[in-house]
């Protein structure tokens, strides 16, 4: 029997004024399907999630879901105005009763839900909106880079709650490893189309350079066709004028056809130019301590950095990456210990919160207010390594074209955002790479462009990155922080430093959005490594308590429902009433799936604790 989809899009149509988004797409959406959202940034990857979330209407077409199917939609930036708490916020759709579902997953991501919003970074955002989708199990899971600002600890626990989980998802993310761990099948958005590829993300990118090719070839045959056409008409269209009319109007279809292809966006222009080699020493730290917040976040850390090098720093949020930078900088002093730093550096800083960018401007006022951009006193010219530029000219090898010159940075996507600091950072000349979070937002074209400049770049490269795979492809070096102040270095990538035994410490909260904490007391050290539970939460054995009530509860009105709808006639008497008793049995039992699951985890669960 033929499954019914979860959700159905056909023939949408959505443009802003412009060019159209999307035009004429059609989707299906399977029960268990396992889908990777990918396209170039800019592409409409956020509007057609948003489509399918049915918080966008298109300009043509149709939504439908099957009855009783609800949508989850994990938006890039929530919006968390009006509640007081990270759980308020992730509760809000949840009954009382199911409240401790909120609890277990802010467990297993590690963020307290009683934080203020308002003093929350961008990972204890990201990890309430993550709980607020998985604590409401709909059937279908929308999640839009729900792995930027997380930690790799968070990732992998979001990996396995994915891979466990009976609910269909899609996925928009850049991060490869996480979509080669988790997607059984690829939509590809692709000037204004959906190509839908199924399989395991791993060929996703040789399935597209062979649409690529094919495109080509059949652009190249359509091209010659109409050269033969057009020379045709030009040699001896006045001796044949009568009979051949017909030939002609097909010359002017085929010109037609071709003019309405829409030619593939290219790969942005980027370049690195290395300023005049640094000295041999990049930094050298020497036993340097600090502590921050009431926590010691380096300890003892001695580490000496040489020009060439690729160094990954990777670890928990709030682990003390970002304070490591300041010191490597200059910008902070250790606690103890000393930092040498070597001569002749030139930095150039990617700094993941953008606050380099001002949304409320321009991006051409973000690039000609650039103390290091400026031409004196040519307002459309910026200087990129030592050349002027027109502004227009520069920003369109980045992708970005003349109409959005004008537009307040504010109204660009995270992914283009990603790309206009790069585009700052990239016109000046330097030979030392500070990369704070790059990753984040990009699309796997440009991250693919970034890693070729990085292994082409003959200067120093510091990279913080939870992106394994971009790391394996880029660094030579990684510096793991395993957890009180402790960090060691490795030869090679992420999955070298596993492969020599790396681990991070637990998750810690991030010095710079929560309150100091006073150290453990001596006789209570924290371990590096977190220690085994000896019996399950508070939250765990609630649930475990409840689910026997919640399970007999549903199987009563599972019962109810299916003997209402036994009756042969109602469909024909009340037909509204139909629909309803429908959708509900269909909820109430997909709830008790998940409900007996949930049992079955944590009995299974508290007898391996208990022996």
């Amino acid at each position: 029997m033929a499954q019914v989809p979860l959700l159905q899009l056909s023939d949408i149509a959505l443009g802003w004024g412009g060019a159209p988004v999307l035009d004429g797409l059609d989707l299906v959406i399977q029960p268990g399907d396992r889908l990777a959202l990918v396209g170039r940034n800019g592409s409409g990857k956020s509007t057609l999630m948003k489509v399918m979330a049915g918080l966008v209407e298109p300009d043509r077409g149709t939504r439908a879901c099957a009855p009783g199917v609800t949508v989850g939609y994990m938006e890039q930036d929530p919006d968390y105005t009006g509640f007081a708490t990270l759980g308020d916020y992730a509760a809000q759709a949840l009954d009382p009763a199911e409240h401790y579902r909120v609890e277990l997953a802010a467990e297993g991501l590690t963020f307290d839900p009683a934080l203020d919003p308002a003093r929350a970074s961008g990972g204890e955002r990201r990890r309430a909106a993550l709980a607020r989708l998985l604590a409401e199990a709909p059937e279908l899971m929308l999640l839009d880079e729900p792995t930027n600002h997380l930690d790799i600890a968070a990732i992998t626990w979001l990996e396995d709650r994915l891979r466990e989980t009976r609910a269909g998802f899609v996925l928009i993310s850049h991060d490869r490893a996480f979509l080669n761990a988790l997607a059984r099948g690829t939509l590809w958005v692709d000037r204004g189309q959906v190509r839908r590829r199924d399989g395991p993300f791993e060929g996703f990118e040789d399935w597209r350079e062979r649409v690529w090719e094919a495109e080509d070839t059949a652009r190249h045959k359509l091209d010659r066709k109409i050269r033969a056409e057009a020379r045709w008409a030009v040699e001896g269209i006045s001796a044949r004028r009568k009979r051949n009319q017909g030939r002609v109007r097909a010359l002017a279809a085929l010109r037609a056809e071709r003019a309405a292809q829409i030619r593939r966006q290219g790969t942005a222009a980027m370049a690195l130019e290395v300023a005049p080699a640094s000295g041999k020493l990049v930094a050298d730290l020497d036993r340097v301590s600090k502590a921050q917040g009431g926590r010691v976040l380096l300890r003892d850390l001695s580490l000496r950095i040489t020009r060439g090098e690729r160094l990954a720093l990777m670890g928990p949020n709030g682990c003390g990456k970002t304070t490591l930078l300041r010191l490597i900088l200059g910008q902070d002093e250790p606690d103890a210990g000393t930092v040498r730093r070597g001569t002749g550096l030139e930095v150039a800083f990617f700094d993941q919160t953008r606050a380099q960018l001002d949304g409320d401007a321009t991006l051409w006022e973000n690039l000609t207010g650039d103390p290091l951009m400026r031409v004196s006193g040519q307002a459309d010219q910026v200087m990129v390594r030592g050349t002027p530029r027109h502004v227009v000219g520069y920003l369109k090898d980045f992708l970005f074209d003349e109409s959005q010159a004008r537009a307040p940075v504010r109204s660009l996507s995270g992914g283009e955002k990603a790309r206009l600091l790069l585009a700052r950072l990239m016109a000046r000349e330097a030979n030392l790479l500070v990369l704070d979070e790059p990753t984040n937002d990009l699309d796997i074209e440009t991250l693919d462009l970034l890693q070729d400049l990085l292994g082409g770049f003959a200067g120093t490269v510091i990279l913080v990155s939870h992106d394994r795979d971009f790391v394996d492809r880029v660094a030579s070096s990684t510096l793991v922080f395993e957890g009180q102040g402790r960090a060691r270095l490795y030869a090679g990538g992420w999955s070298d430093a596993r492969a020599q035994g790396a681990r991070f410490a637990q998750a810690e909260a991030e010095p710079e959005a929560q309150p100091a904490r006073a150290a453990p007391p001596k006789s209570a050290p924290k371990s590096a490594t977190p220690a085994r539970r000896s019996k399950l939460s508070f939250a765990e054995k609630h649930r475990l308590e409840t689910l026997p009530d919640e399970i007999a509860r549903l199987e009563a009105e599972i019962g109810k429902l299916e003997g209402l709808l036994s009756d042969p006639e109602l469909f024909t008497r009340a037909p509204e009433k139909f629909s309803k008793a429908t959708a509900a049995l269909a909820q109430r039992q997909a709830a008790l799936a998940q409900a007996e699951e949930d049992w079955l985890t944590l009995a299974e669960k508290a007898e391996a604790l208990e022996g």
